[in-house]
């Protein structure tokens, strides 16, 4: 998801090649789990149901892995605003365009070469069975990707959230630039207040701190969201000294411990109710709650830790950063493939989201390098 485009520093830090390889894992299988956890029909499954939310709440980390790379790469950001946005923005709203189009195209391809409507609810998890195949349906849902991403895009609201960031990181930069440690947590601190919100809105009320039918602005809204995942990354990088081999296993498994059982138990106490709404269901899968930050800051302090050396290896991840926006984008379109050769090697359901988001990665990776070896200029432009 993050591309070579989220690199400022001339040399490799290994180990966020390697925290890049897991993100990008990691999100790959949670699409493969969505026929898992989506349908009632599949919750009602009792080996789907257990299967899709044993892995879809240990893989809650990736996209706040993500954010968390960004923000120890690109803050503070050492360029002018004007270049900043240039370069950023260039890297990913062209690829982002592109790809949007190719797949609000596809319904209208299948149209056209005959084949039945079940093709597209075969290749993307949410479509459903009500798909127009026609070409006037495509062109308008064409025309709304600079507002909104729909089922055939769903990958895509991780890049309005990312175009998002990257217009507020100049700003937020200027003051993580000058401020001391003990000011960046405090202000984690604070974030780390508005991780419980979703659970108090929907367990107690929505009209807290400030929150009414006028105002949707709360007393910690200021605080909230991603941002403080790509302070957290900074911080934790530029200002906390790596603990000891011990200290970190032991802190990490405790806390990724405590952060998975409450997903997991959460998710399952949610998806108990048959008439259970779709924000009831992802409610304990939010990127933005203590649950979900708790296992991201496991996995982010045991990987650093991580030190490789063999050459091949480090020739591998650099070549992973290098195509890690390009497989993002496309891998959506081969998660179904990846089910049917899942499903003709007859791969048992315990593993089969695991197996098929390995075939998927390899195929997207394979695909974009190949892209990148033979036309490199064309794939900087359609892969970032």
């Amino acid at each position: 998801m993050q591309s070579k485009a989220c690199v400022q520093e001339p040399t490799r830090i290994v180990w966020v090649d390697l925290l890049r390889l897991i993100a990008i894992f990691m999100v790959i299988c949670i699409h493969c789990a969505d026929p898992f956890n989506v349908s009632p029909e599949a919750r009602s499954n009792p080996d789907y149901n257990f299967w899709g939310s044993l892995y879809g709440s240990f893989l809650r980390p990736c996209v706040p892995l993500f954010v968390m790379i960004t923000g120890l790469l690109l803050l503070p950001v050492k360029m002018s605003i004007g270049d900043f946005y240039k370069k950023r923005m260039l890297r990913v709203a062209v690829p982002f365009l592109v790809w949007s189009i190719l797949y609000n195209l596809f319904p209208w391809f299948i149209g056209v070469l005959g084949l039945p409507a079940t093709t597209v609810s075969s290749v993307f998890a949410y479509a459903g069975s009500d798909v127009s195949l026609s070409f006037s349906d495509a062109f308008k849902n064409i025309l709304l990707i600079p507002f909104q991403f729909n089922v055939y895009t769903v990958p895509m609201w991780y890049i309005y959230m990312l175009i998002g960031l990257y217009l507020y990181m100049p700003f937020f930069s200027v003051w993580v630039e000058k401020c001391p440690p003990i000011q960046k947590r405090i202000f984690l601190f604070i974030w780390g207040i508005t991780l419980f919100m979703p659970y108090v809105y929907q367990f107690y009320s929505h009209d807290v701190f400030g929150m009414c039918a006028w105002n949707s602005f709360s007393t910690f809204y200021y605080f909230a969201g991603f941002n403080g995942y790509l302070l957290l990354g900074h911080y934790l990088v530029k200002d906390v000294k790596e603990w000891s081999w011990a200290k970190t296993i032991a802190s990490s498994s405790i806390l990724f411990a405590i952060g998975y059982i409450a997903t997991y138990m959460g998710f399952k106490a949610m998806t108990a109710n048959p008439n259970c709404t779709e924000p009831e269901m992802e409610l304990f899968f939010l990127y933005c709650t203590p649950n979900v930050a708790l296992m991201t800051f496991a996995l982010f302090v045991l990987v650093r830790k991580v030190k490789i050396e063999r050459g091949w290896v480090v020739k591998a991840l650099t070549n992973l950063t290098k195509c890690g926006l390009g497989i993002y984008l496309i891998h959506y379109f081969v998660v179904g493939l990846g089910y049917n050769i899942a499903d003709a090697l007859a791969i048992p359901i315990s593993i089969r989201i695991p197996i098929t988001a390995l075939i998927a990665l390899i195929i997207s990776w394979t695909f974009v390098a190949s892209i990148f070896a033979v036309l490199p200029r064309v794939a900087k432009w359609i892969f970032g």
